[in-house]
């Protein structure tokens, strides 16, 4: 026994000094009942805390249980009364926390001969005086809690000597309210506040006899009220922000956001090796994203995998096969800040075979960085004919990105010579040019990403200083304009992935295209046809209760199977659902391609987070590229660098909106055999 004796005896608070309640933490607040979290979990708040008063005070606190003892002479006492005593004050304890003296509370007992209503309100009317505030509550209360109420109170006078508080709290049979600690006549009071009333009383005789009974009661929870207002910060003011949500004014909390740091969401591609990972892993750890201890982790495993070079790109490739073999192969993501912005960072994959995942990241961004290699045959390798220099390029521009920084990265494997610098600026200026960029709107930048030279602060290398004067990558990144967000629109977001959260119900991620959505409103997911609930929304790992275009959320959704949804599903609003269908008719413009398009052409359709097999069904006309007026009917083929109107036909219903209405979702690629064949825009379903 004695092992025993010493767990019972263990004074647990000292501990937990720290702030750290169970079943409150604020991500795990919505995974328990608060009801459940009441009866079950500990938590400091339930009992005084028993060694942090001076032992001098008085006796009463030094051991809750024995209480009894050290005011009345034990001889008085028999032992069941004095069990009675114990039970008393347990429940005293419950309803008035700690704002009692014990004496005060023992003394009532016994006038009242155990009594723990009357006890109650007897301890409570020596307070009243300062209550006079909350009369008016009084009568409200007063007025909503005399139906029904009866029962309650004569079984609450006959459990109240023997029940415990547990079965207590589930014998009042009413539903618990929000809120941890729930003292039984709060509980009662919430319940009839908040519930509506199913069992009220068909005799009006009893009604009657109720109001008396209220009035006692009705000054008690008042006074309950008032001591226990601390106890009830937490699900008072979930109570009211739950009201409060439904009127948040979206536009004005967007502009009271962006008053501070604007989002801007910045995709990162370029050739395979051309040390994109590196530059922006090097990136983070300059802005203090990484600290030192994580960083020297990835440096010393790095060396034991024979990859030195490689520590930095660990920051953004988090996976064992891409550190293994080198490459990046899912869109990284992550957030850093800028004296003015907040970035969403996504890292693409650089490698040809990752081309559909880069595209994913691509479809999210507002800007890019293109990263190139200026060692000698490195850029050219990149930016001959098979290179993802030139693809990633159109890609992101066919996308909707036109704002671009273009990284000439590797520059002290050349000395930092301006030559090479102008000879790759000059070639890359030509085909952007051709790719549809604005000059104004690219800009050059020569850095290191492993040596970190001019990436955070302006470069210090004499060879470079002596040339080079402008931006360093940071400064070039926060220079960048965020673009409008379709914030009036009709809710649309395009599920990036899909996985099952903690809790009930599951996560889906992405980018939110248009409009704005709330904790609790009800979405329309297409093509399944199936509605859900938004139960809680995540912006950069943190909670929040409103979310609106241009964000990068994750959703928990309830009220729907997650089989049923996959990537690339859209999320709408269903009042104003968005199209879906198998056919459709674009506008496209083809891209350098060695195989003419022709009637029944199979080709891998990818719009936004989506891919799809899709066949064109029909050549239906050429157009002139500047103007846009047929020049061709019906063509036989295409050839490449054409407009053309066609119509496609997808293997299963895609959720597509008109590029007039939604630019963002009316955007898509056509790829063929590994390659990209086109880029076009939804024209009509």
């Amino acid at each position: 026994m004695s092992r025993h004796r010493n767990v019972r005896g263990y004074n647990y608070d000292e501990d937990f000094e720290d702030d750290d309640v169970y079943g409150q933490s604020v991500e795990d607040d919505y995974c328990i009942s608060p009801s459940t979290a009441a009866q079950f979990i500990y938590s400091r708040r339930d009992k005084p805390a028993t060694f942090a008063e001076p032992l001098e005070e008085e006796c009463g606190y030094e051991v809750t249980d024995s209480a009894a003892d050290c005011f009345i002479p034990t001889h008085q006492l028999t032992e069941v009364d004095r069990a009675r005593l114990n039970s008393c004050l347990d429940q005293m304890r419950e309803v008035l926390a700690e704002s009692v003296p014990e004496q005060a509370m023992v003394q009532a007992v016994l006038d009242t001969k155990f009594d723990v209503q009357k006890a109650l309100d007897l301890v409570l009317s020596k307070g009243s005086k300062q209550n006079v505030k909350t009369k008016n509550k009084d009568d409200v209360i007063l007025a909503k809690t005399t139906k029904g109420k009866t029962r309650d109170s004569q079984s609450a006078r006959m459990e109240s000597e023997i029940v415990p508080k547990i079965t207590k709290m589930t014998v009042s049979g009413k539903k618990q309210s929000m809120g941890f600690e729930v003292p039984c006549a709060i509980a009662e009071e919430n319940g009839h506040n908040n519930t509506p009333q199913k069992g009220l009383l068909p005799e009006d005789a009893s009604v009657a006899s109720g109001v008396l009974e209220a009035v006692s009661k009705s000054t008690l929870s008042s006074q309950v009220v008032h001591v226990s207002e601390e106890q009830n910060v937490v699900p008072t003011s979930a109570k009211k922000s739950s009201k409060a949500k439904l009127q948040i004014d979206v536009k004005a909390e967007l502009e009271k956001r962006q008053g501070g740091k604007q989002l801007l969401n910045l995709v990162v591609i370029g050739h395979v090796d051309a040390g994109k990972s590196t530059l922006m892993g090097h990136l983070l750890y300059l802005l203090g994203n990484v600290n030192k201890r994580t960083m020297h982790k990835y440096e010393q495993e790095s060396k034991k995998a024979g990859k030195a070079s490689f520590a930095y790109a660990w920051v953004l490739d988090e996976t064992g096969e891409e550190r293994e073999r080198g490459v990046t192969m899912d869109v990284g993501m992550t957030k850093f800040e800028t004296p003015t912005k907040v970035i969403t960072l996504m890292d693409a994959p650089g490698h040809k075979d990752f081309i559909p995942n880069m595209i994913t990241g691509a479809a999210q961004a507002d800007v890019a960085i293109l990263v190139v290699d200026a060692s000698r045959g490195e850029f050219e390798a990149g930016f001959e004919t098979g290179g993802q220099t030139r693809e990633h390029g159109l890609l992101v521009r066919s996308l909707g990105v036109t704002q671009l920084a273009v990284a000439v990265n590797k520059m002290d494997q050349v000395n930092w010579q301006q030559e090479r610098f102008l000879e790759i600026t000059s070639k890359l200026g030509q085909f952007l040019k051709q790719a549809g960029f604005k000059e104004s709107d690219v800009a050059y930048i020569p850095t290191s990403g492993l040596g970190g030279e001019n990436l955070v602060t302006r470069g210090q290398s004499s060879d470079l200083t002596q040339w080079y004067k402008g931006n360093c990558l940071l400064e070039q990144i926060d220079s960048f304009k965020p673009p409008q967000r379709s914030v009036d629109k009709p809710f649309r977001l395009c599920v990036a992935d899909v996985f099952k959260d903690q809790g009930s119900g599951f996560c889906v991620t992405g980018k939110i295209e248009a409009g704005y959505i709330q904790v609790g409103e009800r979405l329309l997911a297409m093509p399944p046809n199936e509605t859900c609930t938004a139960k809680g929304i995540t912006l950069h790992d943190e909670p929040v209760d409103w979310a609106a275009a241009g964000d990068h959320v994750s959703l928990t959704l309830t009220g729907m199977d997650i089989i049923k949804i996959n990537v690339g599903c859209v999320f709408c609003d269903p009042k104003e659902p968005i199209k879906v269908c198998t056919r459709f008719r674009a506008r496209v413009l083809i891209f350098n391609i060695e195989v003419p398009i022709t009637k029944g052409f199979p080709v891998l359709l990818h719009y936004q987070t989506v891919s799809e097999p899709a066949t064109i069904t029909r050549l239906l006309s050429v157009l002139h590229k500047s103007t846009g007026e047929v020049t061709k009917k019906k063509p036989k083929f295409l050839a490449k660098g054409q407009n053309a109107l066609i119509e496609l036909q997808t293997q299963r219903p895609v959720a597509l909106e008109l590029y007039k209405d939604f630019k963002e979702l009316g955007r898509f690629m056509l790829r063929y055999s590994g390659s990209t064949v086109a880029a076009g825009v939804v024209t009509e379903v």
